[in-house]
């Protein structure tokens, strides 16, 4: 029975992360749309276009994502909208053809998942930085008892947040010691999200 209940309990967390998610591209979208007289107006500079865009545009798109459990699927979906907005105001129609690459670095745009993970270690550190009797703190350290069926366990925020410190040789422990130095935080934060593998000052 509890097997079950967990099962079904990960089924719905997915769920309802997928309809979130949706739901921001359309609110991304709703905005994109309004903002068209932007886009196609040729006396604003591609950088103003590209502010308002992060700004309205983006923003919208990944508001909450912080919180967001990511995976291959939801990334490839939230990038496929980001592109298309970016193709629009660059005005790159068929059969003119462009890369991915060569968009993002026209654009000055970093990968999707570039910009969650930044997002998510940002609010990671605001939130060690409260008192320890701080509702948002209690529930980022918050561990759950009980044993869970054999096998992989499966990707969680939590579990992603841990292993993405792995990779860097940094224990939990370490992190929230560094988020109370607000440099030595923005440090760790650039290695851990920088493609390139930025080491900490």
């Amino acid at each position: 029975m509890g097997k079950l209940l967990k099962e079904c309990l990960s089924s719905r967390i997915w769920e309802a992360n997928w309809r979130n998610i949706t739901a921001r591209i359309r609110k991304a979208q709703s905005t994109f749309s309004m903002l068209m007289p932007v886009w196609k107006e040729k006396c604003i500079r591609l950088q103003t276009e590209l502010r308002i865009f992060n700004t309205n545009v983006k923003s919208a798109l990944l508001y909450g994502s912080e919180t967001w459990r990511s995976t291959k699927l939801l990334t490839k979906k939230l990038q496929t909208f980001i592109n298309k907005c970016l193709r629009k105001i660059l005005n790159v129609r068929w059969p003119e053809v462009i890369s991915n690459e060569d968009l993002w670095e026209r654009t000055q745009q970093c990968r999707i998942e570039e910009s969650i993970k930044r997002r998510k270690w940002k609010w990671i550190g605001h939130a060690l930085r409260k008192p320890e009797n701080n509702i948002t703190r209690s529930a980022l350290e918050w561990n759950p008892q009980g044993s869970r069926r054999r096998g992989r366990p499966k990707q969680s925020w939590r579990r992603s947040v841990k292993d993405e410190l792995a990779k860097k040789q940094i224990t939990w422990i370490e992190a929230k010691r560094i988020a109370s130095n607000r440099v030595r935080w923005r440090s760790m934060v650039d290695a851990l999200c920088s493609p390139l593998g930025a080491k900490m000052a």
